[in-house]
């Protein structure tokens, strides 16, 4: 049995990894599970406060009969971190993503 070693990894390097690569994230935010924004970080602080380029809300619909999803072009904005609840690459960054050159290899 092959044993992998993980390292934890802060989450402010993880945050500054995203602002390095120019990843567009998608950002979930607290209290709003019908609404996301997604966009590229640009630049953060220690309060997870972000600024986000190319920014863009998406409304997620409620229900079976909610509809289609809509999208609403933003721009760049600083999106408070108190209102942050978790932060991801944005659904199109993982169909063709290469990992990152110091992304630890797991076999």
């Amino acid at each position: 049995m092959s044993h992998v070693k993980k390292t934890m990894i802060q989450p402010i390097h993880l945050t500054f990894r995203f602002l390095q690569h120019n990843t567009r994230l998608q950002i979930w935010l607290h209290e709003r599970s019908d609404q996301r924004i997604e966009g590229i970080l640009v630049g953060f602080d220690e309060f997870m406060n972000l600024i986000l380029d190319e920014a863009v809300e998406i409304r997620i619909p409620r229900g079976e009969n909610g509809g289609p999803e809509s999208s609403t072009p933003l721009g760049r904005i600083l999106l408070k971190g108190e209102n942050v609840s978790m932060i991801g690459p944005a659904p199109s960054e993982l169909v063709n993503q290469q990992p990152p050159p110091d992304a630890p290899m797991v076999n």
